[in-house]
C-alpha cells in the first residue's frame, strides 16, 4: 500500500492544527477517517482512529511516518474535561449517535464507558502518560517517527523538515480548537479535504484487524 503519514496524538494536543497546516502544503487530509476509501485518499490521516490504531496501521501501510503530537499534561487534562463533557452521550457503545470506530479508538484509550468517572483528572492523566508510554515504547530508536509539541516555536517547519518539505523561511503553526471549540476542521473549507466517511470500491467498509467495535 502507499506510504502515508499519520497523526497519531491524542484529541486536544492540535489534531486539527497540524491537519489545517498540512492542507495548507498541498497534502490531502483526513481529519479523522473511517472508511478503507477515506485512507487510501489521503496523503495524512489524524486523530481517531490513529491515536488508537498506530500498530495495525503500521502494518497496513509499510513506510509510513507518524508524526506524536504532546502537549503539556496539565493543559491537556482541561481541554480533554471539557471535550468529554461535551461527547460522552454520543459515545456510550448503544445509544451514543458517534460512529462506531469513533467510540472504539476512545474507548480504547479512555475506557469512556467503563470508569467510573471518565472526566477525572487522575484518570485521565493516566491515559495521557499510558499512551505516550506506549507509543514510545512502540517506535523506540525508529527514524520515522517524530515527537513534536506544537505549543514550541517552529514546530511546523519541524514537521515539514520531517516528512522532506522544503520551506523558505520559519512558518508558524495555525491554533485551531482552542478552549471549547471543537468543530473548526468542520469549518474549514479546503478542495484538499477527504471525507472521514468516503466511499470507494469497498463502500464504507473500515479495514478487518479483528478490533472489537462498539455498536
Amino acid at each position: 500500500m502507499t506510504a502515508k503519514i499519520f497523526v497519531i496524538g491524542l484529541p486536544r494536543t492540535g489534531t486539527t492544527s497540524v491537519s489545517v497546516a498540512l492542507l495548507e502544503q498541498g497534502f490531502s487530509v483526513a481529519h479523522q477517517a473511517f472508511t478503507q476509501q477515506s485512507f487510501h485518499l489521503a496523503d495524512v490521516v489524524s486523530d481517531a482512529p490513529c491515536f488508537s490504531d498506530y500498530q495495525q496501521l503500521d502494518l497496513l501501510f509499510p513506510n509510513t511516518k507518524f508524526i506524536y503530537l504532546t502537549r503539556p499534561l496539565e493543559k491537556w487534562v482541561i481541554s480533554m474535561q471539557m471535550l468529554l463533557a461535551k461527547m460522552l452521550p454520543q459515545l456510550a457503545p448503544h445509544s451514543g449517535k458517534f460512529h462506531p470506530i469513533l467510540k472504539r479508538s476512545f474507548e480504547n484509550c479512555f475506557q469512556v464507558s467503563t470508569v467510573e468517572n471518565p472526566l477525572c483528572k487522575q484518570h485521565l492523566t493516566n491515559c495521557f502518560l499510558r499512551h505516550q508510554q506506549q507509543v514510545q515504547a512502540y517506535f523506540a530508536n525508529r527514524t520515522d517517527f517524530l515527537q513534536v509539541n506544537l505549543h514550541e516555536p517552529n514546530s511546523l517547519t519541524e514537521i515539514l523538515d520531517f516528512l522532506g518539505c522544503s520551506q523558505q523561511q520559519s512558518l508558524n503553526m495555525p491554533h485551531l480548537n482552542i478552549g471549547t471549540h471543537v468543530a473548526s476542521w468542520d469549518e474549514y473549507s479546503h478542495p484538499n479535504k477527504i471525507s472521514s466517511h468516503a466511499f470507494g470500491p469497498n463502500r464504507r467498509k473500515f479495514f478487518d484487524y479483528n478490533l472489537p467495535t462498539p455498536s
